[in-house]
Parts: structure tokens; sequence; C-alpha cells
């Protein structure tokens, strides 16, 4: 039987995600549009972007944060291009964006003493073997794959290297060691529900002195240069951005900082995106068709959910056929407005993928599970008819 309940926002999609509850357009009439982002009044607003975002993070005083262009990606891209080389480097993935990262390392900046562990979707690599001698870079939450670091106690406080972390799916859901960490980049769009475009860069004690002491020998885009003769632009870290945000942009996102504040903080936050995940957990262990990609609850993501399709019916396709299966039941979903965006990456071993981030609610999630089902059901009906 078709469910008679539907999802209130059907809204799952794992980025852009969902809008923070009773968000409204009419919110961003306060945007300061039409004025320079270098006018006093812009400058103050990107600040409060950043120094609200340290305050609710609980990041240490001493840690420069920033907002930086392309989103996480220009993030994460601007902190690789401007500070790996001096020492040699270990690249952890487990999922597409991790294996991204090793990409550019391998193949565009062509560093030698690189070393890559590497696990299949739904799993870690061996974390033990990281060595901390070296540089590190790796994804806290592997957004394709489901699959997130259950901790940062694999990583040494006596390092000698960097460590370079894209958390842009767990800032704000998911507990990060910061004192681990040298170099953490996000975007607004994930588990704050911002728009897209913009991008955070933290950097610890540490990551300054490697971008005063050290100077690549390949050439920087401006748009990735953080020093000028030899000391850190600090204007970046204050609002003074090197390209020209958007302030509707910036707006929205002191909007959900607002609301990130107004409900709980962080611990707020992370207990919205547990309740997600455990709704979800419950009715997987109730399903006989369905399973979660990440075989270790441990390192199970509560904002990207990773589900896949267990029946042996549909093992039992070819993989060309299980994927235009899977989409077919997003597809179906789509269309009775119930669950949108919720199919698996497109490199991801086809099954669903369902935004559990605090912006979420649980009801939401609660009331598309039956549809889950519904929607498996009729696809496998038309499959067999």
């Amino acid at each position: 039987m078709k469910p008679e309940v539907r999802p209130e926002r059907p809204e799952f999609s794992s980025g852009p995600c969902a809008k923070p509850p009773g968000w409204n357009a009419a919110q961003l009439e306060r945007a300061l549009v039409g004025r320079s982002h270098r006018a006093g009044p812009s400058k103050q607003r990107l600040a409060a972007v950043i120094d609200k975002s340290k305050d609710l993070l609980g990041m240490p005083d001493d840690y420069r944060l920033g907002i930086v262009a392309a989103s996480d990606t220009g993030a994460i891209e601007m902190a690789l291009w401007s500070m790996l080389g001096p020492r040699p480097v270990d690249m952890l993935a487990w999922e597409s964006f991790g294996e991204g990262w090793v990409t550019d390392v391998q193949k565009q900046l062509q560093l030698e003493e690189v070393r890559v562990h590497e696990a299949g979707y739904g799993s870690l690599p061996d974390l033990s073997q990281v060595d901390f001698d070296r540089d590190v870079v790796f994804t806290w939450n592997g957004t394709t794959s489901g699959v997130c670091v259950p901790d940062g106690d694999w990583i040494a406080d006596d390092r000698e290297g960097l460590v370079f972390c894209d958390a842009t799916s767990a800032v704000f859901a998911m507990d990060l060691s910061w004192s681990k960490l040298d170099v953490i980049t996000w975007s607004w769009q994930k588990v704050l529900g911002g728009e897209a475009g913009h991008g955070m860069l933290a950097l610890s004690p540490r990551a300054v002195e490697r971008l005063e002491s050290y100077t690549p020998d390949r050439p920087l885009p401006k748009i990735f240069r953080m020093t000028k003769n030899g000391k850190l632009i600090e204007g970046i870290f204050r609002g003074e951005t090197i390209n020209t945000p958007s302030m509707i942009c910036v707006e929205d996102a002191l909007l959900s900082l607002e609301w990130v504040e107004a409900n709980g903080g962080c611990p707020g936050m992370r207990k919205r995106s547990q309740a997600n995940l455990d709704a979800i957990a419950h009715w997987v262990e109730q399903t006989d068709w369905v399973e979660f990609l990440a075989d270790d609850p441990a390192s199970r993501s509560s904002t990207s959910i990773c589900l896949q399709i267990v029946d042996p019916w549909f093992i039992e396709m070819e993989e060309g056929d299980r994927a235009a299966t899977a989409k077919k039941i997003g597809a179906l979903l789509d269309a009775e407005d119930v669950a949108r965006d919720i199919n698996s990456y497109k490199a991801a071993p086809p099954g669903l993928r369902i935004w559990g981030g605090a912006t979420v609610e649980t009801r939401d999630i609660e009331a598309l599970l039956p549809w889950l089902d519904w929607a498996f059901a009729q696809v496998k009906q038309q499959a067999n008819a």
C-alpha cells in the first residue's frame, strides 16, 4: 500500500543540503546587496561568519579561520597547492573525494614521496599504518560512501608532519579533534544548509609556520596565495576575502549559524544528526532488502547515510542494470514528491544516499522510510511483471 504520510520537506540531497527548519528567503532582505565586500559593514558581516563559526565549533583561539573561494574544493586545493612539498605525504582514500585529492597530489602536484592508504566503498583503510612524520591528507567523513573516521585518537599528538582534513560533511555534526588537525576545510552547503560557492579554511599555528617558512617551486594563482613577503596575509582571516563573495550567501550563512546557536550549538547539531541515523538504523534492522554501505557501525556516517540494496533479485542483475534500477527507485520517490536527490553518488555502488545532517527533521526521515519500502516493491514488481 502507498503510505499516506509524506515528509513535510522532501529535501534529502547530500549537497547543497536542506535549509534550516523555518528558513525563509524573506530573511535575506537584510543582506548588504549592492555594497562592496570591502566596505566596513560588509567586512563586519564576513568577520561575523568567521567569529561565530569559531565560537560555535570551539576552535582554539590561536587557529586562523578564513572565507575562501570555490567551496570546500577550493579550500582544500588552496591548502594542498600552497603547503605540500617539504615532507613526504600519506594520502587516505576510501571514496571519491579522497580519491580526487590523491589524483591532485600525484598527477597534478607530481610529488614523488607519496603513499596512498586505500579502502573500498564501505570500509576505512588501516589507520594504524599512517606515518605522522609525514604530512597526512584525509577526509573526516566520506560523503559518497557514508564512512567516517570514528574519532581523532589515531592521529599522533607528537606529529612532525601536518594533518590536512577535508571535513566538509562532518563540521557541525561530528566531534572534530581540533588539536589533532592542522588544516581543516568545509563549506556552508552541508550541515549548515547554506548556499554553495564559498569555502572555509582553518589553520593551526603549525600550518601558519609552514606557510611562512616554505615557498613552493610551482606557480600559485592569486586565488591560492595566502602569504606576502613571507608573512601570512592576516586580512584573509578577518573577512578580507581574496575574491568577491556573495553578500547574500554571507547573510544566509549567518542565518544558519544563528539557527545552530538557537538549537543547542554543535552538541545540539550532533544530537539531531544522530537521531536521523538512529531512525534509519532501526528501519534497516527490520528490512531485508537493504543494508548500510558502511560495514562497521563505529565508522557509520550520521550525515551522508549510504544504503546498498541486498535483495537477491537486485544482486543477480548486471552492474548496469543495478544502477538503472536504483535510479528508478529514486525517480519514483521524486515523482511522488517524497524524496529528492537520494540516488547514490555516480562513482559509488548503486543504492540510496540520504542526507541526515542537522537541518533534516527526524520526523521527515521517519515519514520517508515506508516510502522506501513502497518504491522498492513497486520497481521490483514492475520488473517481474
